[in-house]
């Protein structure tokens, strides 16, 4: 069997063009775009499939240098930082801070039940994560940084088997989403029947900035900054660990970029000075492509093979704890309104899949029923901005109490 090697340029370029043929798919297949599924998740797909088929003729591997996978994931975790604004947070009101404290719960129990199952099935419990929150509430990007870090610590197959699950959360979150919200709107009579113009007033986002291109290396210098300290505050918080309080503890190694970048922010707006938020959103939107590309085409099939029964098991069982927690748990919680039901399919988008996802279970709600306007605040600055710095603490928490 022939081997090719990529180098990291060469590795590079065919992530992009996975995310090129990704695009076209999600343009053209009605079905990609309802479950907002990403693209280079579909082209990634396609290659790891194909990829499979030569190697299992025995006709060709590809293996490829994923050096620059980093750099673009930690600019994409830097972005993320920069967008953590308590103002923002203080904006959304109580609803806001409710709705945190769900999904913090929720990222517990579903590590806590990934764990579970994996020591079940007689697995390494950290492979549990990786069918917990890490591809759940993390979605692809918390997938194709945190399974790494697993391999790295000794959990085989852990990369593969958190993107491979945070591809069936897609599809599950949008499954189960918008049936639980029809249900609770019919069995409390919930129905807003609020003029269509109405909505689309409510839905619309003014915090939305247009692109400038005198904008944009102003923005990229954020991010380098940001990161090069990143790196700094990362070593200072394992050494801190390791010598002041005596425990070993592992970090993702973006977490200090994107502490960094929510300082920065933070100092920003109590001095009210402006930062290029839609640039730093757009590079690193850019880099989670990138990224994702890379760690799709880094995907082995072949290596899911001998973890089938206990995967599918575990991706049931998160399923199930969703549709319940949603149902019984975060409806009741926030108020048994509107709002809540569509707050509650909003919920199962990002809570297992993203926060697109959760955008559209909301939209086909309210494009049915009329406007929720706390939904449409309250979702996106959980799912988009303060749940992946909860998930990274409570996920480190984890992996060092199992290790």
């Amino acid at each position: 069997m022939s081997i090719i090697s990529l180098d990291m340029y060469q590795a590079t370029a065919v992530a992009a063009l996975v995310f090129v043929i990704g695009k076209i798919l999600v343009d053209r297949i009605a079905l990609l775009r309802r479950y907002c599924i990403p693209a280079p998740v579909v082209g990634g797909l396609l290659y790891a499939l194909i990829h499979l088929a030569v190697r299992s003729a025995g006709i060709l591997e590809v293996e490829a240098d994923m050096t620059l996978k980093n750099v673009f994931m930690v600019a994409f975790f830097c972005s993320v930082g920069y967008t953590a604004s308590f103002k923002m947070l203080k904006k959304g009101g109580i609803q806001t801070i409710v709705f945190l404290a769900l999904a913090v719960v929720m990222v517990i129990l579903q590590n806590v039940l990934g764990a579970g199952l994996a020591t079940v099935f007689d697995l390494d419990p950290r492979l549990g994560l990786a069918t917990g929150s890490i591809p759940m509430v993390g979605g692809h990007g918390t997938a194709g940084s945190f399974g790494p870090l697993l391999e790295d610590l000794g959990v085989a197959n852990a990369n593969v088997v958190a993107i491979a699950s945070a591809t069936f959360g897609l599809v599950a979150g949008c499954a189960i989403g918008g049936p639980i919200a029809y249900a609770k709107i019919k069995k409390y009579n919930l129905g807003n029947m609020a003029a269509a113009g109405a909505a689309a007033e409510a839905q619309s986002t003014d915090d939305e900035e247009e692109i400038k291109s005198d904008r944009v290396l102003p923005g990229l210098l954020y991010l380098i900054i940001a990161i090069g300290l990143g790196t700094i505050v990362s070593a200072g918080l394992i050494a801190f660990c390791n010598s002041v309080l005596g425990v070993n503890i592992t970090f993702p190694f973006y977490i200090g970029a994107m502490l960094v970048g929510a300082v920065i922010r933070n100092i920003m707006d109590v001095q009210h000075k402006e930062l290029p938020m839609a640039e730093i959103g757009t590079i690193g939107g850019a880099s989670l492509s990138v990224f994702l590309g890379l760690a799709m085409i880094d995907m082995k099939l072949w290596q899911l093979a001998e973890l089938a029964i206990p995967m599918v098991v575990m991706l049931l069982a998160q399923t199930v704890l969703m549709f319940f927690f949603a149902s019984y748990v975060v409806f009741p919680v926030l108020g048994k309104t509107y709002d809540a039901a569509v707050m509650t399919t909003g919920f199962c988008g990002f809570g297992m899949g993203a926060t697109p996802n959760a955008m559209a279970n909301m939209q086909a709600v309210t494009g049915q029923y009329g406007p929720a306007p706390t939904a449409f605040m309250v979702v996106p600055l959980v799912g988009s901005l303060f749940i992946d710095f909860c998930n990274a603490s409570i996920l480190t928490i984890f992996i060092n109490f199992l290790g």
